[in-house]
Parts: structure tokens; C-alpha cells; sequence
């Protein structure tokens, strides 16, 4: 008989997102020190592009923060929302809209109005402008335009102190061998970190059982069938 489990109930994560608790590498200094560089650019738009969990949220942040501007999802664009929208704003994940019709139209209209009125524009993807399916020539143009800060996927260093960094954010102390473990062994992407992080929380939670290299062996050869 299997022993039982402990009901765990899901807290609400609050990862850190201000300046100082951005992990600055080679991958992401270029998009970052554009963010630092505000308001001093030379054109008041800026797209970044990189994967899932790369750090697009938290430069937004950084961005928002800054500027006083607002952070919409470009999904949540519309245009009877326009006119309650700040001078400066951030549009995340845009590459995900496309298709839907509205929120291309407020796009093309938030980016004239921005720039007829001096404001600033952030736009976020996972990709870069170019390989978006845009439906409007015109906003294509436009967005395919703005200056490009692009984020590379992370090296060894910087994985590991995205470990440390989710590890802290879940107020969990990790035995010292165990990132030098998991980076040995997982998917190096920080999308994978971050699932293999909230994993070993929730087992450890529900089982009872201590965050080591034990349990991170037991989750990794989940994951991945050719473990198993």
C-alpha cells in the first residue's frame, strides 16, 4: 500500500520583478541594458523576443516600473480599452495574438497614437516581428521596424542562478549539491528550470520528504522517458 499523501493547497508564487533582482548575463545584456537605458532612446520603441521564461515579464517590469506605463496582454487589446491606456505601455506576448482581428487593429492604433503623442512602446514575443502571421501590412511594417533586443537561451552560469533565484522566490533552501545536479541532467531552458523547481516543491510538500538529489532524480526520470 502506498503511504499517503499530504493535501497540499497551491500558494500564489510572488517571484521578485524588480531591477535589482534581474539576473544579468551575456545572453540577456543587450535587452537589458536598453531597459536601462530609459528614457534616453534614441526611438521610443522596443521589441524583445526570447523563449518561454527568458525574462521578457521581468525586463516588462523593470520597463513599467520606469516609465509609470501600463502592462496589457496583447491578447487583451481592444480597442474601446485604448483610451484608458497610459502614454507609456507594454504589450506582452503580441506574437500570440495574431489572428485575432480586433487586437491587430488596437495594436496598429496604440502604435500611432504612442507615437503621434511621445510615448514609449514595449512590445514582447517569443520571436521576432518577422515570423509573426500579421494580418495587417501596415502593422507589420511598423512593428517590423521597431529596434530588436533579442534574448539567447541561457549558459550554464546564468541556469544556474535562475535555480538559485526560483529556489529563494518558493523560500526554499536547496543542499548545496543540488543545482551543480540538476544542470547536469535537465532540459536547459528556463521554462524546464522553472517546471523542475515548482515539481520538487510540490512532491516534497505532498510526500513529506526532503528537496535533495534523491527526489530530483526521481522527477528528472519522469520527465524524460529515455530515464525511465
Amino acid at each position: 500500500m502506498s503511504a499517503p499523501q499530504q493535501l497540499t493547497f497551491p500558494l500564489p508564487q510572488m517571484p521578485a520583478l524588480g531591477r535589482a533582482d534581474f539576473i544579468e548575463a551575456p545572453c540577456n545584456a543587450d535587452a537589458l541594458a536598453r531597459i536601462d537605458a530609459w528614457p534616453a532612446w534614441p526611438v521610443p520603441r522596443l521589441v524583445i523576443s526570447g523563449p518561454e521564461a527568458s525574462g521578457k515579464s521581468h525586463l516588462a517590469q523593470i520597463w513599467a516600473a520606469r516609465s509609470r506605463g501600463a502592462i496589457i496582454a496583447g491578447r487583451d487589446l481592444t480597442l474601446a480599452g485604448l483610451v484608458d491606456l497610459p502614454p507609456h505601455v507594454v504589450v506582452e506576448d503580441a506574437d500570440k495574438m495574431f489572428g485575432a482581428g480586433e487586437a491587430q487593429e488596437t495594436l496598429f492604433h496604440l502604435h500611432n497614437r504612442i507615437a503621434s503623442e511621445g510615448g514609449g512602446l514595449l512590445v514582447t514575443g517569443e520571436t521576432p516581428p518577422a515570423r509573426w502571421s500579421i494580418a495587417l501590412p501596415d502593422l507589420a511594417s511598423r512593428l517590423q521596424a521597431m529596434p530588436l533586443a533579442q534574448l539567447a537561451p541561457p549558459d550554464d552560469l546564468l541556469l544556474g542562478r535562475v535555480l538559485a533565484k526560483l529556489f529563494e522566490d518558493r523560500q526554499i533552501l536547496p543542499p548545496p549539491p543540488l543545482i551543480p545536479f540538476l544542470l547536469r541532467r535537465m532540459e536547459r531552458s528556463f521554462s524546464a528550470a522553472r517546471a523542475l523547481v515548482a515539481e520538487l516543491d510540490h512532491r516534497a510538500l505532498s510526500e513529506g520528504r526532503a528537496i535533495n538529489t534523491t527526489l530530483a532524480t526521481e522527477i528528472l526520470g519522469s520527465l524524460d522517458p529515455a530515464e525511465g
